[in-house]
């Protein structure tokens, strides 16, 4: 690199950690989530503004692999931290109720997902048909955990009932979403390596039955409340970084083995241990996470949005929203939830956000989305995590009765409201 270039690239990570950050802080301003923001901002700094004028200055060709490299460094370490966060004791005493509605929340907008792919083949024909039909399923069915967790964080209702299913549904949903994501990618890899793909069950098998219960032994050393250290920290990050490098030798994405690795951690006496890594890695991710926003901009351009765009925008919405909002409704309600707190639990369900980002970038890199696809469906995922929000405060704003999942006595428990309450 010349000294112009290395220049260049800090006052790109400068500039886009200001705009990102900047913009993620008026989005909580806003009653909305950071992500919000930053994926704004991505959109923004891409061609799509000024004809493309501010990307093509800021963001040279020879600068962009670089920033691409980091942004994967980036998405590698927020899948482990995926996996590290999806808690399974949020399943405990919940799991028929959190089954019946990730059954609603992913099934339905898969169906009518089916029916947009075969209506978008129409204007973006591609010669994997039956995997952009799935793919297309899978993209209006995911619901961004990070996301959600947050918002209940944010809102006071973590520790709430309606918190604790949402928490164990979308912790389903997310888990079902990355294994149909494997299962697509594994199905359009090209026939000569398809034996490296099948390498991913010994792999998944020694990650849970070798490597988990060795992480449990050293988790639980010091009765229970093992101690972290920089080099335990590095330990974590090698082994993440390690199971994606593995992944995407055999043919898959790298963010199945980082998720993997987040996923095996044990959390039975190892809750200080896991919220320090996860308080660690949320620092990481704060400073490369931008960067793949940018990267995932510049992707997404719409200079050349018409009338044809405008209907299959539509069409994406309809689907997205009336499916994932539909099906949740219709499976907690399956579940004995009473309307009010269904309602609000599909407007949770509802939210996408970097998870959808994620995955649409899979699509993308194997060339089942074309870039006029993939700009629409990021608009989409950036429409409903902002709808979010809005639609659980005028549906969470007052004191709800929420039957109480397992409870001997079957009587329901008061929840009380805290809807309005934001951090900023």
């Amino acid at each position: 690199m010349s000294s112009n270039q290395v220049a260049l690239l800090l006052f790109d990570l400068a500039f886009i950690l200001v705009l990102a950050h900047g913009l993620g802080h008026l989005a909580t301003r806003i009653g909305q989530p950071p992500v919000v923001g930053e994926i704004l901002a991505g959109v923004l700094l891409g061609p799509t503004l000024l004809n493309g004028a501010v990307s093509d200055t800021l963001f040279p060709h020879e600068i962009r692999p670089l920033l691409g490299a980091m942004a994967d460094v980036g998405v590698t370490l927020f899948m482990f931290g995926v996996g590290l966060e999806i808690e399974r004791q949020a399943l405990r005493g919940r799991g028929r109720m959190a089954a019946g509605v990730s059954l609603g929340s992913t099934a339905v907008p898969f169906v009518l997902g089916i029916g947009l792919g075969y209506f978008l083949l129409r204007g973006h024909p591609t010669d994997q048909k039956a995997a952009f039909i799935v793919f297309i399923g899978l993209a209006v069915s995911v619901t961004a955990f990070p996301v959600l967790a947050r918002i209940l964080s944010d809102r006071g209702l973590t520790g709430t009932t309606l918190g604790g299913i949402a928490l164990a549904t979308a912790a389903l949903v997310d888990i079902v979403a990355w294994t149909a994501l494997a299962g697509v990618q594994a199905g359009i890899g090209s026939s000569g390596s398809h034996w490296r793909v099948a390498l991913m069950i010994p792999f998944v098998l020694v990650l849970f039955l070798v490597v988990r219960p060795w992480l449990r032994h050293r988790t639980r050393r010091g009765d229970g409340r093992a101690t972290t250290s920089s080099w335990w920290y590095a330990q974590m990050l090698i082994g993440a970084l390690l199971c994606g490098a593995a992944t995407e030798a055999m043919g898959m994405h790298y963010i199945f083995g980082a998720f993997l690795f987040g996923l095996i951690m044990p959390s039975d006496g190892a809750e200080r241990l896991r919220a320090d890594l996860m308080q660690r890695t949320r620092t990481v991710t704060s400073l490369l996470l931008p960067v793949y926003f940018v990267v995932a901009g510049l992707k997404v351009d719409l200079r050349q949005f018409g009338w044809a765009e405008t209907a299959e925008l539509a069409a994406v919405l309809l689907v997205a929203v009336a499916g994932k909002f539909g099906g949740t409704y219709l499976g907690a309600r399956g579940t004995g939830l009473p309307g009010r707190p269904a309602v609000a639990l599909a407007a949770l369900m509802n939210t996408r956000g970097l998870t959808e980002l994620v995955i649409l970038g899979v699509g993308l890199q194997a060339g089942l989305l074309d870039g006029s696809l993939y700009s629409l469906l990021v608009v989409m995922a950036l429409v409903t995590t902002a709808m979010t929000g809005p639609l659980l405060t005028r549906t969470y704003k007052k004191p709800v009765i929420v039957p109480e999942p397992g409870s001997p006595t079957g009587e329901p428990v008061r929840e009380r409201d805290r809807s309005t309450s934001v951090t900023p």
